[in-house]
């Protein structure tokens, strides 16, 4: 029988990655804990039109990307692209508003996008990420940006930070007239993708990495030229809050984003270091989708980060615990071999018990293999070896020689 391959743009995460993977998502756990952020785990399957209604009918995501399905009742519905929308649903649907005062979630987990895979980029991908509903003050803004900034410093990853500011509602609809009316007259130079864009989504051709399309957006109005005067003073407020908390940041004009829910704030984290798709974490408030969805009127903001991209960026990884090898000499010392692992267990050493059968030169070349550092030979007297000194040493009983290996393994 032929062999089965998994499906392209899928992966199996497994050996060092795997531990990239979970050292990335423990990190930022470790750090949303501190910031008094509560888990949500979302499901991975919602209606089609949480996204249509959420992420923008327009957007590249729903008109190409989404895996949209037909279920069993006949259902339409969509593996989940993105964490926001989801999070917007169940705070809705939960009725977590009637609980008065604000909330500050987060998730990890698998999203869902049909487009070409590159690295870092897959079609099942994982993100992290965070939302906050009911808080309006900028302050916010610059402590969840502080968050994400102190995440990739935990990581140990150096990212520059660009921020702009889409307005409120009626200043963009204002703006997006006149943008409509300059790239009309410009449409013959610029890409096809942009030029389907004008119509449907004119502000990501501002944000489009073709040359000849940045050349031309270049003479592009200013959305900040449109800004009320209110989208303005709260943009001020975030500068002057992050410039607080000694946060570094780039004034970028052309950051959009890709999503319609946007509205003030938008924020991207990227590095130079994994090729053209350089954004690691990105994010912004959303004030009016809550209520686009049936919810009350909120304001909320929230960010999220690609645990690949991540992974493909982190370089040290901590130190393994030393693993602790155990062998009975012989068969008739299995049953003392299995108590003596699990007592190393439950004095937390990493152990492996060695049930392999075979001669003794076997299992110690099976040890080696392991990547053990310490092997204990269990038989009328345990014994312990060294695997780097060579050092052995026989001790009375099992918990003589725990109280010596504590001390070498550090625990």
């Amino acid at each position: 029988m032929s062999e089965i391959k998994k499906i392209r743009g899928f992966q199996d995460i497994y050996g060092e990655n795997a531990k990239k993977y979970r050292y990335v998502v423990d990190t930022a756990r470790k750090i949303f804990e501190k910031y008094n952020f509560s888990e949500i785990i979302l499901p991975y399957v919602e209606d089609v039109s949480l996204f249509v209604r959420s992420v923008g009918e327009a957007t590249d995501i729903v008109q190409k990307e989404m895996y949209v399905f037909e279920d069993k009742g006949g259902r339409k519905v969509a593996l989940r692209p993105e964490g926001t929308a989801s999070a917007v649903r169940a705070y809705v649907e939960e009725r977590m508003y009637a609980q008065g005062g604000y909330h500050k979630l987060f998730y990890e987990g698998a999203m869902f996008r049909y487009e070409r895979p590159q690295a870092g980029r897959y079609r099942q991908f994982h993100q992290i990420g965070a939302e906050i509903f009911g808080v309006s003050s900028p302050m916010a803004d610059a402590e969840l940006i502080k968050m994400v900034s102190d995440i990739l410093k935990a990581l140990g990853i150096s990212a520059r930070l660009e921020i702009n500011t889409l307005g409120d509602f009626e200043s963009r609809k204002k703006y997006m007239e006149v943008l409509k009316e300059f790239l009309e007259s410009k449409r013959e130079f610029l890409c096809e993708d942009c030029q389907s864009r004008i119509e449907r989504n004119p502000l990501r051709v501002l944000d489009c990495k073709v040359e000849s399309c940045k050349e031309i957006t270049k003479e592009a109005p200013a959305l900040i030229d449109f800004l009320s005067e209110e989208s303005l003073k709260r943009y001020d407020e975030l500068k002057e809050y992050l410039k607080a908390l000694n946060i570094e940041f780039v004034e970028n004009p052309r950051l959009v984003r890709g999503l319609d829910y946007y509205t003030d704030t938008v924020f991207e984290f990227i590095t130079d270091k994994i090729g053209a798709q350089g954004t690691v974490a990105a994010g912004g408030r959303y004030d009016t989708l809550v209520k686009q969805l049936g919810g009350p009127d909120t304001p909320a903001l929230g960010f999220a980060a690609g645990i690949e991209r991540l992974m493909l960026l982190v370089e040290n990884l901590p130190k393994d615990k030393p693993l602790v090898v155990v062998i009975p000499v012989v068969s008739e010392f299995n049953i003392q071999a299995l108590k003596a692992a699990e007592k190393l267990r439950n004095n937390g050493m990493k152990t492996e018990l060695l049930l392999k059968e075979g001669s003794l030169k076997s299992k110690m070349k099976t040890a080696n293999k392991l990547g053990g550092s310490f092997v204990v030979f269990v038989s009328e007297k345990p014994e312990l070896k060294d695997m780097e000194t060579g050092e052995q040493e026989i001790f009375e009983n099992i918990d003589d020689l725990i109280d010596v290996l504590k001390d070498k393994a550090q625990v």
